[in-house]
């Protein structure tokens, strides 16, 4: 058999799926270390495209093998290797550039609403469209367009209202792109210096997508990860927190360069706005890290009461909260300073997006 015919290449759209369903599944990465401890498919296997010949003998003959690197060159590479031994294998399509902006969507009902949540895997970003009857919301839309767009038009909602939870640092925001196209209202938070046009925020603010249906803007700030951090409900049944409160931890405070101020900021939040709903409410945050599993039909969501007990931090006092995020902060989202100038409207959309997101989102207190 030739070389070429045990290569073939996968899609980033069709490994997705595979990540839960196929046992068979080894996803070797062949990056430099570095790069693999920074940012990875969960799961992948590493050995660097310089060292795969002398460690042949630890791949699997018999695994569904998918060679990864950053763009492709070098996963064709590791796969021509693989099939000098007689081992097929897939090349991943695009490599961790095209894994970046590799989404999926789950969706389900909650107060009298179908709430759809889109995640962009290799970013850990969730965005989401709640609609009921005939309307429909969009929260923290990336600038893919399309996923809202086919999601309202499957469901036959009108996009009524595109809302940011912040300021995003690590992406650059489709609010007003979806607005442009739609000509939905964008409603933001003022207190994070926007210098574009918007519908301003106040608390209390409700947004009717069906009768007895509303998303309510419950804190118009809940400061602690940017100045005009905001969360929305759906009934008691839901709350969108943003980057506030996360199912692993809690946003980090520092991004401002003022991480004592806003950590204290941060603790009354939490406890004050968050911590105050019901245990029964679903949490449902704006990232995920890369200790949270994501699995196929199943929302990246949990209860606020398992929070409560999950979440060390949540239990600590004000001090101690405010000791511990200022010293756990790490690394920062990459071009965390470029992304902001884009989404406060201070700097043009231009360039590489792709490269510009590239990387994890790293918005958590580690």
């Amino acid at each position: 058999m030739a070389h070429s015919d045990l290569i073939s290449s996968i899609s980033t759209n069709d490994l997705v799926p595979l990540l839960d369903s196929d046992e068979r599944l080894y996803l070797l990465d062949v990056r430099e270390p570095d790069e693999v401890a920074d940012w990875q498919i969960p799961g992948v296997h590493n050995i660097p495209i310089a060292k795969l010949e002398s460690r042949m003998n630890e791949v699997p003959r018999d695994a569904h093998l998918v060679v990864i690197c950053a763009a492709g060159s070098r996963a064709r590479e590791g796969a021509q290797i693989l099939a000098s031994h007689g081992i097929g294998s897939e090349v991943l399509d695009g490599g961790m550039g095209a894994w970046a902006s590799t989404f999926d969507a789950v969706a389900g009902d909650f107060g009298g609403a179908t709430v759809v949540q889109l995640r962009r895997r290799g970013k850990g970003c969730l965005s989401y469209v709640i609609g009921a009857e005939s309307n429909c919301v969009v929260i923290d839309p990336a600038l893919d367009l399309e996923q809202y767009l086919d999601v309202a038009k499957r469901h036959r909602w009108t996009i009524t209202h595109v809302l940011d939870t912040h300021l995003h640092a690590d992406h650059i925001s489709g609010a007003r792109a979806l607005v442009a196209e739609t000509g939905a209202t964008l409603l933001l938070n003022p207190s994070d210096h926007f210098v574009f046009d918007f519908e301003p925020l106040t608390d209390g603010r409700s947004v009717s997508l069906a009768t007895g249906v509303e998303l309510t803007v419950s804190a118009v700030s809940i400061p602690g990860h940017t100045e005009g951090s905001t969360m929305y409900e759906l009934g008691v049944a839901a709350v969108f927190t943003g980057d506030t409160l996360f199912l692993e931890s809690v946003g980090r405070p520092d991004l401002a360069d003022q991480a004592e101020s806003f950590a204290h900021n941060l603790y009354r939040s939490l406890h004050e706005r968050v911590l105050a709903l019901s245990d029964s409410t679903m949490v449902f945050p704006a990232h995920y890290g890369a200790g949270v599993e994501v699995r196929a039909g199943q929302f990246v969501a949990r209860p606020l009461g398992e929070l409560r007990s999950s979440l060390p931090a949540l239990v600590l006092s004000e001090n101690e909260f405010v000791a511990w995020a200022v010293a756990n902060v790490k690394d920062r989202p990459p071009n965390y300073q470029h992304i902001v100038l884009i989404n406060s409207g201070r700097e043009a959309l231009g360039g590489n997006v792709a490269d510009l997101e590239l990387g994890p989102n790293r918005c958590a207190v580690a």
